[in-house]
């Protein structure tokens, strides 16, 4: 008799760190290239698009990947975002202007949107729940790596090819990451009768779409417009139709049910919350490195880099907390630990040393590592075996909603705070234009020596206000968390 054909476990796990590898990478080479790219395009008008376009359709997309992966299987829906991914990059690379660009992007944050979220699905079917924290955790390193390699590799590229190879360089690690899952994932999963519920998917996304366009120019610009309260309308209907459609649909995309669920409500609220204040670390640490310590812009990357260490060894311990202890108890330690690392950031004096900010980044990086990790192999196990994909794929796009969500509430928090103190210190000269160029290393050179001081108050003082609300963040989470149910996840 022939032997079935099995799972390679190891190989599939290679596979997986590959992609979120690519994925990772993709973000800090982008960002590090960015530059070159608005001086050959002339589009600097349009660049926070390139970044921005990419984040929403892969938000977007999330949910329907998911439950098309409970469907009919993960293998085809993971193919078919990363063979859409290698399109898209393709695209990118031959791009010839600014707008092309952004919808070659929209192309590529699609097929991104599928990599991820299934990544973790696969790893929840391959990998007992005992084991899977310790993956997530060395699937987590790769992010790390890619926080390290990707500003080198950027800047590298764009001096010795071109801008275009940064979306290049996607294909082939794509296409060998396409095989490996190809030929070494086997799965048996019978493809559901029910029909597709094409009206929720498209509610949903409407909904998921609005919104976070929504949140992301309410970031750039806080005023509120005709426009944006009509954006925000789009998304209140759409949401709204969408329940009624899910009420109604006889496979729903995202089974209403789920809410019902304590044990997998409150975990996903807590990853949005505590994603919201990791999106606040590593965009404004950066900012205090460079605007207000006057390091160089290499420098503010490395003040978050022992984040990235660290949240592999908390990981770890969620791998071994998670068998012995219950959820709320897990949660509750580390978003103390995360609490304080952000009380911190909201108290700390204007001349704290670099080296601290290392110990602290540190610090969070042991809090992130278990928070994540815990929700992420929570929300798997609390579900029945047939909705572990919709599971997965709903905590990745919390951990989205959150983070834009708090983008646009810091920017706000900060904006604020430096307009007030710009006004203040008027009679000085002070201007919105010198704070541009207090945070560019390339620029600050350009200012006044005698206004530079004050300029770093000011941006001291906004950035102080971004962690007092960042650590009112800390302490809702820590507040739902005591509703969380008491028994072992």
């Amino acid at each position: 008799m022939k032997k079935q054909k099995q799972t390679n476990v190891v190989l599939v796990t290679i596979a997986i760190f590959v992609a979120t590898f690519m994925t990772a990478v993709e973000g800090t080479i982008v960002s590090t290239a960015m530059p070159t790219i608005v001086g050959s395009l002339e589009g600097l008008s349009l660049m926070n698009w390139v970044v921005s376009i990419y984040l929403l359709t892969n938000a977007m997309m999330t949910p329907i990947y998911g439950k098309l992966a409970d469907r009919i299987g993960r293998k085809p829906i993971f193919m078919f975002g990363a063979i859409l991914f290698i399109i898209g990059s393709s695209l990118c690379g031959l791009a010839q202007s600014m707008e092309q660009l952004i919808v070659f992007r929209a192309i590529q944050g699609v097929g991104a949107g599928a990599i991820m979220p299934i990544a973790f699905t696969i790893i929840a079917d391959i990998y007992p729940f005992e084991k899977r924290a310790k993956i997530l955790g060395l699937n987590g390193a790769a992010w790390g790596v890619a926080g390290i390699i990707g500003p080198l590799l950027g800047g590298f590229i764009v001096e010795k090819l071109s801008w275009h190879w940064i979306f290049f360089i996607n294909v082939p690690v794509g296409i060998i990451t396409t095989i490996m899952m190809y030929v070494f994932l086997v799965e048996k999963r019978e493809v559901k009768k029910a029909p597709i519920d094409y009206l929720g998917s498209i509610t949903l996304m409407i909904a998921l779409l609005s919104l976070l366009y929504g949140f992301q120019v309410l970031g750039e610009n806080s005023e509120i417009s005709a426009m944006l309260i009509g954006v925000f309308a789009v998304s209140m209907l759409s949401f709204i139709l969408f329940v009624i459609v899910e009420r109604r649909a006889t496979d729903p995309i995202i089974p209403l049910s789920l809410f019902n669920n304590r044990a997998f409500v409150i975990p996903n609220v807590i990853a949005a919350l505590v994603s919201g204040f990791l999106i606040g670390v590593e965009m404004y640490i950066p900012m205090w490195m460079q605007g207000v310590l006057g390091l160089k812009a290499a420098m503010g990357g490395f003040a978050v880099t022992p984040m990235s260490i660290t949240w592999v060894f908390g990981s770890f311990i969620a791998g071994r907390m998670i068998v012995k202890y219950a959820t709320k108890f897990i949660l509750t330690g580390s978003i103390l630990v995360i609490g304080a690392g952000a009380i911190f950031l909201a108290l700390a004096p204007e001349t704290t040393d670099f080296v601290v900010f290392l110990l602290i980044s540190a610090l969070l990086g042991i809090g992130f590592g278990i928070t994540i990790t815990t929700t992420t192999v929570t929300v798997q196990n609390v579900v029945p075996q047939d909705q572990v994909g919709v599971a997965t794929s709903f905590n990745t796009l919390a951990r989205t909603l959150g983070q834009t969500v708090m983008v646009s509430i810091y920017g706000i928090v900060l904006n604020m705070h430096i307009a007030n103190n710009i006004a203040a210190n008027a009679g000085k000269g002070v201007t919105h234009s010198m704070m541009d160029k207090l945070v560019n290393p390339l620029t600050v050179g350009e200012l006044n020596p005698d206004l530079v001081p004050t300029l770093r108050d000011i941006l001291y003082s906004g950035l102080h206000g971004v962690y007092f609300a960042a650590a009112i963040t800390l302490f809702i989470a820590l507040v739902i968390n005591l509703f969380n149910k008491k028994e072992l996840a």
